[in-house]
């Protein structure tokens, strides 16, 4: 074995260690001055947005759609460490000043949820041309809003089908909340779907009430779905937001089926709750903070439906034990049908109408 401890080699070898040591500090400086870089433009680009969401009657906690919302901007900012600004709407006279407020504020985007927010929100869209808006469930036509839509006929056809699956040729139920198009939406797709299963299904269908107050009266959604139960309904589905969470502990206590809406709701009552219609409206309210964050965001009318994952219904741990692998089936068949135009299901909104 030859040293090199002494010898003109390690000489010439120690060099070019020293240097390639040197090199490879020196890269290791550009590296984390490059990686400092990055971090203080990302740093800099999260800056450059200050969100805001005004949740709308039945707050942001309703168990439903207020809180599918919160879902969506919670995850947002869980990824990105952005906070946002709420706030909880309690009167119709709110909407406006809230928006208005959170604009003033500097605010942007501002995240409007609710068909009842659209007229406040032009208004003050109008009055704040450089600010984003985003409303879910209306329609607003200006070029600083984006206006998300769903086919809420489309997973309602489905969570019907699986209510007259699961009812076995006894009536089924729908309790919507306040009394609108929208839910009438819901109400006609659900029958369309059970009559699918089968032309001979009852559905009973009863609405909260014609105020905003209709979507925070689980009392009131107790009444009625216990009336459906004695006129033999053994599957309810509700559409109701907060109001809704009294149907389905009305289900448990009568020992009948629910249906949850919106958010997945399966596990507030399991072995009661057959299965959730989901609206995605966590996705809707995460694209509308990160899309402004990335550079992304875009005015304009989006309408998410099965096709682009915006609907459909829950499947989990909580009521897998309840649908059978013939219940899936059908329900998988029939989604690639709609989805394909092989099955067209009637849109109450486009002529007030359920026939179909």
């Amino acid at each position: 074995m030859i040293s090199l401890k002494n010898s003109k080699l390690s000489r010439l070898i120690k060099p070019r260690i020293r240097f390639k040591a040197k090199g490879i500090f020196m890269m290791g400086k550009h590296i984390v001055a490059a990686a400092a870089l990055l971090l203080s433009a990302s740093v800099a680009q999260a800056a450059d947005i200050s969100p805001a969401v005004i949740f709308d009657m039945g707050g942001k906690f309703d168990k439903s759609f207020n809180q599918g919302v919160y879902d969506g901007v919670e995850k947002f900012k869980a990824e990105t460490g952005i906070e946002y600004r709420e706030f909880e709407v309690t009167n119709e006279a709110q909407r406006e000043q809230a928006l208005r407020r959170m604009a003033q504020r500097g605010a942007n985007p501002i995240l409007s949820i609710g068909f009842a927010q659209a007229g406040p929100l032009e208004i003050v869209a109008k009055e704040f041309p450089d600010t984003s808006f985003t409303i879910i469930d209306g329609v607003v036509d200006l070029p600083n809003v984006r206006s998300v839509l769903f086919k809420e006929h489309e997973g309602s056809f489905l969570v019907g089908m699986l209510a007259a699956m699961a009812s076995e040729g006894e009536p089924v139920g729908f309790v919507g909340g306040m009394d609108i198009p929208l839910i009438r939406k819901f109400a006609c797709g659900y029958q369309q779907g059970a009559k699918y299963v089968n032309a001979e299904t009852t559905v009973i269908e009863n609405m909260t009430g014609t105020t905003p107050s209709a979507w925070n009266d689980p009392g009131r959604g107790s009444e009625l779905a216990k009336g459906q139960f004695d006129k033999g309904v053994k599957v309810v589905y509700a559409a109701a937001g907060g109001t809704g969470t009294g149907v389905y502990q009305a289900a448990k206590d009568s020992g009948k089926l629910a249906i949850g809406v919106d958010s997945n709701q399966n596990y507030l009552h399991p072995g009661t709750m057959l299965s959730s219609m989901l609206k995605r409206v966590d996705v809707a309210g995460y694209n509308a903070f990160n899309d402004a964050m990335n550079g992304e965001w875009k005015p304009g009318i989006e309408v998410l439906g099965l096709a682009e994952e915006g609907v459909g219904w829950a499947l989990d741990e909580h009521n897998e034990s309840m649908i059978t692998d013939e219940m899936k089936a059908m329900l998988d068949e029939a989604s690639a049908k709609i989805v394909s135009g092989d099955i067209k299901i009637h849109d109450y909104t486009s002529d007030n109408n359920c026939t179909y």
